[in-house]
């Protein structure tokens, strides 16, 4: 199943479900995820059912990648954990310019 049915098929039940379970801020298990996006040893950026998901930290690796079951695991020592808007696009528009030209 490719990411793009994977996504459409997530629509359509509106079945958004996402797990984060972090052990001593050393561990990440992540599920719902749609894709990894961007990754070094400081940053993982991870595509989810629920927005775009930044983990922060210092010597990051991804231990287990399945996009087949939606399922990251991330080892490091994990500092921080943030979402973002999924469609960065509708957040552009809404702009200073977007605001002027009403």
């Amino acid at each position: 199943m490719t990411i793009d049915e994977r996504k459409n098929n997530n629509l359509t039940n509106n079945n958004m479900v996402q797990n984060l379970l972090l052990e001593n801020r050393e561990k990440l298990t992540i599920s719902g995820v749609l894709d990894v996006l961007s990754f070094d040893d400081q940053i993982v950026i991870l595509e989810t059912e629920l927005g775009l998901l930044t983990v922060k930290g210092e010597n990051l690796r991804i231990n287990k990648l399945s996009l087949d079951t939606a399922e990251v695991i991330v080892d490091g020592e994990i500092y921080n954990l943030g979402y973002s808007e999924k469609d960065l696009d509708k957040k552009s528009s809404g702009g200073i310019l977007g605001k002027i030209f009403k």
